[in-house]
């Protein structure tokens, strides 16, 4: 009676469509019958899905969701359950058919429709390239939003008046920075300091530091005070400097890694790190970073590793103190560093121009240290000679050649300002910050339709490089043949792919796919996990870009990204994950031993680190990073009023026999079902990615005898880690081994999921169902070879979605 019943509520509702649905409803009718009625009817609801209450108006965002999961469902045979009858091949093959096309004609009346907007590394990006500076401008504005992982989505990036008050600043800096306020560069200075010489040096020489017969001073201890701060090494002028480092190490057989970094006195200023390096025993060593150094900054050298473990220096001296250090002799500090004067934001703007000195009133003025020249515009055609600027200017900020209409705006207002009493260099500069803050420089303009060669070159450039095209890639703009040769696009794609901007695609899409831009979100438990320190952290992102950077150089398969033979490794790495033989503390390719479970994403300890908080995992987290992050699936959002799961911190319990209660609840089991079991894999790993056989617990549990950092750690060992599970569809796993086996052996999956993340990124848009044919073609294309990843990339840019809004 239920099931008949059911059939008539179904049939009567779907005879009550009107004709707009009937179009593609009604032919599903016996479908629904036969094998939706008995559970997904306006009684029973099962899994929160009524077929008779579905909305027809496939314009709206959310009835499309429903009716696009329902053919997901249908495609993967998850519905009707394998417990109901199931339909025949030929019926499946009829519905998907049959709701496939409304599908995809709903989806593409709705994309192409947004423009979108530089997000904030995008314009900090072009502002610089096009000027020729090197000022941080992504922090002065607002927070981009995200479409999922993404934050180059242009759904998701709104503007606001504050915002365009601060692309009014940021102009205003950057123009301040390109635009020359000297007659001539100034020569670099060079300073050269020592630890010796500084007020730390006289106080702390003798009891924490040691200084020795050639003048070196020694740091024995690692994040101590005090700490490495150069207070002579400091900035005076904001800039890029060269910061070289003389030591060596000392009292040790092998090589001590330094942090080389900068500090302030500023209160919650940043004080970052620029690079890890290794100083060997015996002669000094010099060694070389160049970095960029705002004002009021200081060189910070932190060597990394070395402990007192005994309190020997505090009981018995500094000199007698046997253990390894760091003996640095002396810092250089030089800079800033002038790649070319005047800039080339100055040449953009003044070249044709006659800017001439302004004589002071007291000529001996120009004698005095404090003197700083006034300059002034000699225009002899003004109208002539600001047009014909104003042209080059808007043609390389708006990415194509400029329209008479974009000029006279501009003129305008610099004819304004002139009016108002501006002189003409005050007035072209309002000028050039208005054109910084146009919508034709703030948003991509793609009109709907196949891409014409400017917009085609703009979308393959901050693609790949994340800025504006260069010279020669606006050059085959305008010579037409991006549009019409494809070989010419895909030798501009390789060409870029093999330029040094490309690292910021590197680290731009891995921050966004992978989620590893949250790396600082959370921090450790020091009691939990006493091992994990800033050095740790900077390997874990190298680790994950430059293996992902290698994938592509080398054109990997796709299922390397989930197991391949080899790690990129240092020396902290290599400790962190019990490999031997990596002495190095630069990042470098690793041969693994058989068996290993590094090398790929799962096994790497930035993405433990990013799918964890703090103090513990849940597999319900990590399943979820793994289903939309390599397989390309985002997971429903739980039932409402469904409480979560808490992770029993006392170590008494572990969250899998939480999740087994939680699971039995029938609105949750069939999600759980699909995205538990990666993350029961990925329980092998702690939150910073060490391998795992026993949680760690500060309460009940087996106390451990470990050392670290000089102390005994404070966690006990709790329950064991059960890493076994059953995948939907692919079969049982007993441990990460034989999961990361079947997730590697999926590659069809895996490509389509890498191709689909990689089209949403370039296009700046998510895909929907109408895009779901291209990815079906650019996979078979890439099938014969493996699925590579660099040529994936290539036929990204190729396809259809890419070169179409």
């Amino acid at each position: 009676m239920r099931q008949s019943a059911a059939v008539c509520l179904l049939t009567c509702c779907l005879t009550a469509l009107d004709v707009a649905a009937a179009d593609f409803a009604e032919p599903l009718q016996a479908f629904f019958t036969e094998h939706c009625a008995d559970c997904h009817n306006a009684d029973t609801r099962e899994g929160g899905l009524s077929i008779t209450g579905l909305g027809r108006d496939l314009g709206d965002a959310a009835t499309f969701a429903q009716w696009e999961r329902l053919y997901d469902r249908v495609q993967v045979g998850e519905m009707p359950p394998p417990s109901q009858k199931r339909p025949r091949p030929s019926q499946v093959q009829q519905f998907l058919k049959t709701l496939a096309g409304p599908l995809a004609a709903a989806h593409e009346a709705r994309k192409g429709t947004v423009f979108r907007r530089l997000n904030r590394r995008e314009y900090e990006n072009t502002m610089n390239d096009l000027f020729g500076t090197r000022v941080e401008l992504a922090n002065l504005l607002p927070e981009d939003g995200r479409s999922h992982e993404f934050d180059n989505v242009g759904e998701s990036l709104s503007i606001s008046m504050v915002q365009l008050q601060r692309y009014l600043e940021a102009a205003d800096l950057v123009l301040d920075a390109a635009i020359a306020s000297e007659l001539k560069a100034k020569a670099p200075e060079v300073k050269r300091a020592t630890y010796s010489e500084t007020s730390e040096g006289q106080r702390f020489i003798g009891s924490a530091w040691k200084q020795l017969p050639d003048g070196a001073v020694v740091f024995f201890r690692s994040q101590a005070y005090p700490s490495g701060m150069l207070r002579s090494a400091n900035v005076r002028t904001t800039g890029r400097y060269k910061i070289r480092v003389t030591g060596y190490a000392y009292q040790s057989e092998k090589p001590v890694t330094v942090a080389i970094g900068a500090t302030t006195f500023a209160r919650g200023a940043e004080r970052p790190t620029f690079a890890y390096r290794a100083f060997p025993p015996g002669a000094p060593t010099t060694v070389e970073v160049t970095a960029w150094l705002k004002e009021r900054y200081m060189v910070e050298l932190t060597p990394w590793g070395l402990h007192d473990k005994d309190n020997e220096i505090r009981k018995n001296g500094i000199e007698s103190y046997p253990g390894p250090g760091f003996a640095v002799q002396h810092v250089e500090l030089e800079g800033p560093l002038i790649d070319e004067f005047p800039s080339r934001g100055h040449q953009l703007i003044f070249a044709g121009l006659q800017r001439v000195e302004v004589e002071p009133s007291n000529p001996s003025a120009k004698t005095k240290p404090w003197y700083r020249p006034q300059f002034e515009l000699k225009l002899a055609d003004p109208p002539t000679e600001v047009r014909a600027v104003l042209r080059r200017i808007v043609t390389a900020a708006f990415r194509r050649p400029a329209t008479e209409q974009q000029v006279e705006t501009f003129m305008t207002l610099f004819e304004q300002q002139r009016a108002d009493g501006a002189s003409a260099e005050a007035a072209l500069r309002t000028a050039v910050a208005a054109i910084c803050c146009s919508p034709e420089f703030l948003f991509l303009p793609e009109q709907p339709g196949w891409l014409d060669d400017f917009a085609l070159a703009s979308r393959l450039s901050y693609f790949l490089t994340r800025t504006a095209p260069d010279g020669e890639l606006l050059r085959t703009a305008v010579a037409g043949e991006l549009r019409r040769h494809p070989e010419k696009l895909l030798a501009q794609t390789r060409r870029l792919l093999a330029d040094p901007r490309r690292e910021r695609f590197v680290v731009d899409f891995t921050d966004a796919w992978l989620n590893l831009r949250d790396i600082e979100f959370t921090s450790p438990d020091r009691n939990l996990f006493p091992e994990f320190d800033p050095f740790l952290q900077h390997s874990m992102l190298e680790e994950t870009r430059r293996f992902f950077a290698g994938l592509v150089d080398e054109n990997s398969r796709v299922r390397d990204l989930i197991k391949p033979d080899y790690a990129w490794l240092n020396h902290r790495l290599a400790e962190h994950y019990g490999i031997e033989g990596v002495e190095s503390p630069e990042v470098q390719r690793v041969a693994l031993p058989a068996g290993s479970v590094r090398g790929g994403l799962l096994g790497q300890a930035s993405v433990a680190k990013v799918s964890a908080n703090g103090t513990n995992t849940s597999p319900v987290v990590r399943g979820v990073w793994v289903m939309e992050r390599l397989l390309g699936e985002t997971p429903p959002p739980p039932p409402a009023g469904v409480p979560g799961v808490e992770p029993d911190i006392r170590g008494a319990s572990t969250l899998r026999e939480l999740l087994d209660r939680h699971r039995n609840l029938d609105s949750c089991s069939g999600c759980h079902q699909k995205i538990d079991p990666p993350g029961f894999a990925m329980e092998s790993f702690n939150p910073i990615g060490g391998w795992r056989e026993r949680f760690r617990s500060l309460g009940e549990g087996e106390r451990v005898d470990r050392q670290v950092n000089g102390r005994r750690v404070p966690y006990r060992l709790g329950p064991a880690v059960d890493a076994s599970g059953t995948v939907q569809g692919a079969g049982a796993f007993a441990n990460f081994w034989e999961f990361r086996d079947l997730l590697a052996g999926d590659e069809e999956r895996l490509a389509r999921a890498f191709v689909g993340k990689l089209l949403t990124f370039a296009t700046g848009r998510e895909l929907g169902f109408s895009d779901r044919q291209a990815v079906d073609q650019i996979l078979e294309q890439a099938r014969p070879d493996g699925f590579q990843v660099r040529e994936l990339i290539e036929m990204v840019v190729l396809s259809e979605v890419f070169r179409r809004k």
